[in-house]
C-alpha cells in the first residue's frame, strides 16, 4: 500500500426530507468513514465531501404538508442531518449543501458543456401530474407493476426487483404514492442526456474493474448497459437549479432534475472546500489524473446507477470522450470513479426500514442512549456490507457486552490499571521471552493484514483481524498473570506490562478508523498528548442559498485531520510516560433494553 496518494471520499449525498436512520448511515456514513481515516493514518492525502440533498418535488410535497417554503424545510433538515452525522464521528473535510449559489454554478457549467458536445437534447415526452393539484409527481413518487419482471411495488423510475431503468408510463396500474391517485401524463419538453451515447466506452471502463470491484457492484452495472435510454435531466417544477439556456433560465416552471445535480454535489463541493482554504485550485489534485488521484463513492445499493453508470456519463460527457467526442468543458478533463463502494440493505427486527410506518430508529435518538462508538462498531462487525442483514436489538447488546466491553475494553482497564496502580507510568522492558517477542510479532503483523482489507473497503474482515489482536492480548495477559509477580519477579511483570501496553496501543491504532472516539481515550490513558484522531465539528459555510440575493449563513462540516498523531503502524511505546488511571470505554448494557427498545419499536409502529 502506497502513501501520498491523493484520495477522494465521494459520500451519498442525504435527502433532507426527514432525519437519517440507523439504516440510512450503515450504507454512506460509516463505511466511508472508517475507509477515510484508514487511508489518513497511511499518509494519504484524503478528501471526503458530502452534504445535504435538497431539491425536487418530494422537498415541495413536504414542505406543503408542513406548512413551510421548500427552503425553510431544506434548512430545518440540513441542520439536523448535519449535527447527526458529527454525532456519529463522520470525518468529512467538507459537508454541505446542495442550495449554494457554488453548487448552482458548477451544475449549469456541466450542463452547457453536455449540451455544447451534443450530449443533452430536448424531447417531447409524457409528464406525470397529479389530476388533483395539477402538480408533477416525480418518477419516485409514482409506482406500480414492473413492464419487465411484473414486481408489484417498481418506482417510475427504476425496478428495485430486476434493476432496470423505467419511464412511470411505462408501469401498469401506475398510482401516486402520495395520494393514491392514478396520475395523467401530458406532453412536456424536456432535455435528455444521451446515455446510449455513452455504452462503448461504459462498458470497456466497466469491464476493466473486473477483480477490484464488489462482484454485486460490477455485475449490476454491466447489465444496465445493456438497455441504456436517454435520461431526462429537466423536470416541470419550481424548486431547482434553474435551466442555463435562453428561453430557458427564466422559465419558473422548468428546473433541473434532482439526481442531476446531485451527483454534480461531489464536484461542486469539492471546489467549496478549495474556497475555504484559500486555494481555489486545489480540488483539481482530486479530480485530475494530473496528481493520479482515486475517488471512491460510498452509497446503499439503490444508487448504484447513478454512481455507476450516469454520474462516469455526465464526467465522459463533459471531458469529451463519449461517442460525439466533443471539448472539455471550463473545469477540464475530469477522472470517472476508481471504484464504486455499495453497501446492502439493513432490515430492522426483521422488517424493512419505514419511516412513514414508524419502523425506524433514527440516528440521533439511538446516540441519545447509546454511544457513538457502539453503533460504529455493530455496523461494521454485523452491517449490509455484501448482503441484506438485519440489525436486532438482542445482537446489538450481545456484541456490545461480549465484544467491547468484556474484550476490547476489559484489555484496556486490566493493562492500564495494573501499570498505573503499580508503577505508575509506562515501564522499561527487560530481556524479552519467545512469547514476548511472538506475541509483539503477530501484533505488527497486523497492521498488513488489517490494512489490506481496509484498502479493498472489506471492513468486516479488517475489524474481525483487528479484533483477533484484542483476543491474543488478553490471552498473553492471562498466560502471563502479571499480578502474581509483583513480589516474586516485579522486573518481569515490568516487562510484561511494557509488552501487554505495546499490545494495547497497537490494537487501539488498528481499532481507530472503526472506534475513533474511544481511541481518543484510550491514547490520553497511555499518556498521550495533542490529538491522536481528528473529530469533526459544525462550522459555518457563507453563500447565497435557494437562490435567494443575499448571501446567508448555514452550518458545514468539517475538520483539522492533517495533525492527527495516529499512523497505521505500530508506533514504539515511550518508558516512563505517565499513566492515567483508566475509565471504562464502553457501558455494559443491561438485556432487558431489548423488550424495552423493542416494546418502543412495537408503540412507534402502530
Amino acid at each position: 500500500m502506497s502513501s501520498n496518494r491523493h484520495i477522494l471520499t465521494a459520500v451519498a449525498w442525504p435527502y433532507t426530507n426527514g432525519p437519517r436512520h440507523i439504516g440510512h448511515v450503515s450504507g454512506f456514513g460509516v463505511p466511508s468513514d472508517v475507509f477515510s481515516r484508514f487511508q489518513r493514518m497511511s499518509g494519504n492525502h484524503v478528501l471526503m465531501v458530502s452534504g445535504t440533498d435538497e431539491h425536487g418535488t418530494p422537498i415541495q410535497v413536504l414542505a406543503d404538508q408542513e406548512g413551510v417554503t421548500a427552503r425553510e424545510l431544506a434548512d430545518h433538515y440540513n441542520r439536523i442531518i448535519a449535527e447527526d452525522l458529527v454525532a456519529l464521528g463522520l470525518s468529512y473535510d467538507l459537508f454541505t449543501r446542495t442550495t449554494t449559489g457554488n453548487h448552482y454554478d458548477v451544475v449549469q457549467r456541466l450542463f452547457t458543456t453536455l449540451y455544447e458536445n451534443g450530449y443533452v437534447f430536448a424531447r417531447t415526452t409524457k409528464g406525470a401530474i397529479s389530476p388533483s393539484t395539477g402538480r408533477t409527481l416525480p418518477d419516485r413518487y409514482i409506482e406500480g407493476v414492473c413492464p419487465i419482471c411484473a414486481y408489484d411495488g417498481a418506482r417510475g423510475d427504476q425496478c428495485d426487483n430486476c434493476g432496470n431503468q423505467l419511464d412511470p408510463i411505462d408501469l401498469i396500474s401506475p398510482r401516486s404514492k402520495i395520494n393514491g391517485e392514478t396520475p395523467e401524463f401530458v406532453d412536456s419538453e424536456h432535455f435528455m442526456l444521451d446515455l446510449p451515447a455513452f455504452a462503448g466506452v461504459l462498458g470497456e471502463w466497466l469491464k476493466g474493474k473486473e477483480g477490484d470491484w464488489r462482484p454485486n457492484v460490477l455485475k449490476f452495472s454491466l447489465n444496465l448497459l445493456d438497455d441504456l435510454q436517454p435520461r431526462a435531466v429537466t423536470r416541470d417544477l419550481d424548486w431547482g437549479v434553474p435551466i442555463p439556456l435562453d428561453g430557458w433560465s427564466d422559465n419558473p416552471g422548468k428546473r433541473l432534475y434532482v439526481w442531476f445535480d446531485a451527483v454534480i454535489g461531489y464536484l461542486s463541493a469539492s471546489i467549496e472546500w478549495a474556497e475555504r482554504t484559500g486555494d481555489p485550485e486545489a480540488w483539481r489534485r482530486w479530480w485530475q489524473q494530473g496528481d493520479a488521484p482515486d475517488s471512491f463513492y460510498f452509497m446503499g445499493k439503490d444508487n448504484i446507477v447513478f454512481h455507476s453508470v450516469i454520474w462516469p456519463a455526465i464526467l465522459l460527457g463533459v471531458s469529451g470522450k463519449g461517442d460525439r467526442a466533443g471539448e472539455p468543458g471550463p473545469l477540464g478533463v475530469l477522472d470517472v470513479p476508481t471504484e464504486v463502494v455499495s453497501s446492502e440493505f439493513l432490515t430492522m427486527e426483521g422488517r424493512k426500514f419505514s419511516s412513514s410506518r414508524r419502523v425506524v430508529i433514527y440516528v440521533r435518538d439511538f446516540l441519545e442512549r447509546y454511544s457513538a462508538d457502539a453503533l460504529r462498531y455493530y455496523i461494521m462487525a454485523a452491517g449490509p456490507e455484501t448482503q441484506d442483514t438485519d440489525f436486532t436489538w438482542a445482537e446489538f447488546v450481545r456484541r456490545n457486552n461480549d465484544e467491547l466491553v468484556a474484550a476490547w475494553g476489559n484489555l484496556v482497564n486490566r493493562s492500564i490499571s495494573m501499570a498505573a496502580k503499580n508503577l505508575g507510568a509506562i515501564p522499561e522492558a527487560g530481556e524479552l521471552t519467545d512469547e514476548d517477542r511472538r506475541v509483539l510479532d503477530a501484533s505488527r503483523t497486523a497492521f498488513d493484514t488489517v490494512g489490506a482489507r481496509l484498502e479493498r473497503s472489506q471492513f468486516k474482515a479488517g475489524l474481525q483481524e483487528a479484533m483477533r489482536t484484542v483476543a491474543e492480548a488478553n490471552k498473553y495477559i492471562s498466560e502471563q498473570a502479571p499480578w502474581a509477580l509483583k513480589k516474586t519477579d516485579p522486573e518481569r511483570m515490568a516487562t510484561v506490562l511494557h509488552v501487554a501496553l505495546q499490545l494495547v496501543h497497537d490494537a487501539n491504532t488498528l481499532l481507530t478508523p472503526f472506534l475513533p472516539e474511544s481511541a481518543n481515550k484510550v491514547y490520553a490513558m497511555l499518556g498521550g498528548e495533542g490529538t491522536w484522531t481528528g473529530m469533526p465539528r459544525l462550522d459555518t459555510g457563507h453563500d447565497h442559498i435557494g437562490g435567494s440575493a443575499e448571501k446567508v449563513d448555514y452550518p458545514v462540516i468539517t475538520g483539522d485531520y492533517a495533525g492527527d498523531a495516529a499512523r497505521w503502524e505500530s508506533i514504539p511505546i515511550v518508558p516512563g510516560t505517565p499513566l492515567n488511571r483508566p475509565e471504562p470505554l464502553f457501558a455494559k448494557l443491561d438485556p432487558s433494553i431489548v423488550d424495552e427498545e423493542l416494546a418502543r419499536l412495537e408503540g412507534g409502529a402502530e
